[in-house]
């Protein structure tokens, strides 16, 4: 008797019936099951140039990066430093600052329960750790009692 666990029903041949499931077509198969096409992707990876580099860092002048290739690059990262200074000089309306504050607590917030009531959770490893220890103890305390006796 084979049971076919793997079977599309759900019920795993289960019920008493015993039948070779049929595949699902590419069409009927979940969502899940199907590959999600990337779309288009470059072969090589833009790498920004070092003269670009250099301009970003202030050593060489715009003008003479801005020919051939790079062109585009300082135009992208000129509409960033735009962007970043639109955002830089915009500011937080009081109306909305004053609610953050007023819903900030008062008070430093306190734990309800005192540590000592707390839940104490070991971990294997600290047990293992905290019985290698206790043995530890034992031995240099009974070699100790036994040094004295002598």
């Amino acid at each position: 008797m084979v049971d076919d666990l793997r079977s599309d029903d759900g019920l795993g041949g289960f019920d008493g019936h015993h039948h070779r499931p049929t595949r699902r077509s590419e069409k009927e198969r979940p969502l899940a099951d199907r590959e999600v096409p990337l779309g288009h992707q470059e072969q090589d990876v833009r790498v920004l140039a070092p003269a670009v580099h250099a301009w970003l860092d202030g050593e060489l002048p715009e003008a003479s990066v801005r020919k051939g290739d790079t062109a585009r690059d300082v135009e992208f990262w000129k509409n960033i430093n735009v962007e970043v200074d639109r955002r830089r000089r915009t500011h937080t309306p009081t109306y909305l600052e004053a609610q953050i504050m007023d819903a900030l607590p008062q008070t430093a917030p306190q734990v309800i329960t005192p540590w000592w009531r707390r839940e104490f959770v070991v971990t294997p490893m600290a047990a293992v750790g905290g019985a290698a220890a206790l043995i530890v103890v034992g031995a240099v305390v009974t070699a100790a009692l036994v040094a004295i006796a002598r």
